[in-house]
């Protein structure tokens, strides 16, 4: 009987790590598509801040899809001239990039994204891992190194 509980609490803490959630990572977006505030720093001459949202409870239409993501609020941005110079990408495509189904979830700093048809600028991908959860292998993105 130790042996077993002794099991599922390694297991339970694996996988609560496994999911932790990175505080520091300021989510963004931009012509409706993810990235970080530390990536659209790094485009300041193609784009300007529209908008800087602190709570989702003032989030515009567009971006309540994401309240439970950005619980922190989210930083708008509009690229300069309505020019969009960077490649997006949906999560789904990502995944296939790395043999996982289309429609598995994806984590990105501990973030669930269940709506795999979700874009992001996949110049945030600094460190990726394919882990175990629930049962699926998923894809989970790291901003940092």
């Amino acid at each position: 009987m130790k042996k077993l509980l002794y099991s599922f609490l390694l297991l339970s803490s694996a996988a609560l790590f496994a999911q932790q959630k990175n505080p520091a990572v300021k989510f963004a977006v931009a012509d409706n598509a993810i990235g970080t505030v530390e990536l659209f720093n790094t485009k300041k001459n193609a784009l300007q801040v529209l908008k800087v949202y602190n709570t989702p409870s003032g989030f515009p239409q567009s971006l309540k899809k994401y309240s439970s993501v950005f619980t922190k609020g989210v930083t708008e941005y509009k690229f300069k001239n309505g020019e969009n110079i960077l490649d997006r990408m949906p999560l789904s495509s990502i995944n296939v990039q790395y043999n996982i189904p289309a429609d598995n979830p994806v984590f990105i700093e501990g973030y669930e994204f269940t709506d795999t048809n979700t874009m992001i600028y996949p110049e945030i991908k600094k460190r990726t891992e394919t882990k175990d959860y629930n049962g699926k292998k998923t894809l989970f993105v790291y901003t940092t190194e």
